[in-house]
């Protein structure tokens, strides 16, 4: 019997605004995202991949349509602790350790120092910060805060991580190695990602699927089956099926733009 999907997103719109003056930022969007699937949203500014991303996580409301998340709608998900969310900026605090910043969830939520202590260490060694987890956020480069962020996201055990162009602001080399351990962290936990991007061979490089979608307003334009075969790395860049994946994103999107004009 198929399993129903883990995110159901059904004829979504989101309209802003009032009487006077409205924005639709989304239109008629539908979307499923399977468990274990690394989907990417691509698109020009202001189509509303972040909308999107923040109405799955309840930090939003859909104007029209519904969506659920694994099972519940997005309200109750949230509560239930069912994703992890990675913001464009680390937002950490400055006054609290690494260690610290990654356990805060579990601290809002409650749990026994002595139930979540070893995930802790798992967690910051899997993002490479063990050695770091008594730094402070202000000692720590670009890249490094950003993967105390994905910890502190994975610290309680989500089904979904959900990701804002976490990368966006890194220099071009971190921001590989940073895909690169993004992967492994993925294959590692086998949680379903869905990541936000303005960059097409991130998105290539990292994902399952692509998301591509139009100027505001924001609807599917196409969805981009990546077949190039896991673990990828450095390589994978020189793929000649990674040229032309790059490609056919960068074509949609310019059709998606010219009509727009």
């Amino acid at each position: 019997m198929p399993t129903a999907p883990i995110i159901a997103i059904d004829k979504v719109s989101r309209i802003y605004g009032n009487a006077n003056a409205t924005t639709v930022a989304l239109k008629d969007v539908s979307l499923t995202i399977e468990k274990g699937e690394l989907i990417s949203l691509v698109g020009p500014s202001g189509c509303g991949k972040s909308t999107l991303l923040r109405l799955i996580a309840d930090l939003d409301t859909p104007s029209q349509g519904k969506i659920t998340v694994n099972g519940h709608a997005p309200e109750q998900a949230r509560k239930q602790r069912e994703y992890g969310f990675v913001f464009q900026a680390p937002t950490l605090y400055d006054w609290r350790t690494v260690e610290r910043n990654a356990r805060l969830p579990l601290e809002v939520m409650g749990r026994p120092a002595g139930e979540w202590q070893a995930r802790l260490d798992k967690m910051l060694a899997m993002v490479g910060l063990r050695d770091f987890h008594q730094h402070y956020p202000w000692q720590l480069s670009g890249g490094m805060q950003q993967r105390a962020s994905i910890a502190r996201a994975l610290s309680f055990d989500p089904a979904i991580l959900l990701m804002d162009e976490p990368f966006g602001a890194l220099d071009e080399f971190t921001r590989e190695r940073m895909n690169m351990e993004l992967l492994d962290i993925w294959e590692t936990t086998h949680k379903t990602i869905l990541f936000v991007t303005h960059s097409i061979a991130e998105a290539v490089f990292l994902s399952s699927r692509i998301v591509v979608m139009t100027p505001r307003p924001g609807r599917i334009a196409a969805t981009v089956n990546v077949d190039l075969p896991y673990p990828r790395n450095f390589d994978t860049r020189e793929d000649p099926r990674f040229f032309e994946l790059v490609t056919q994103v960068r074509e949609t999107l310019k059709e998606e733009f010219v009509g727009h004009v």
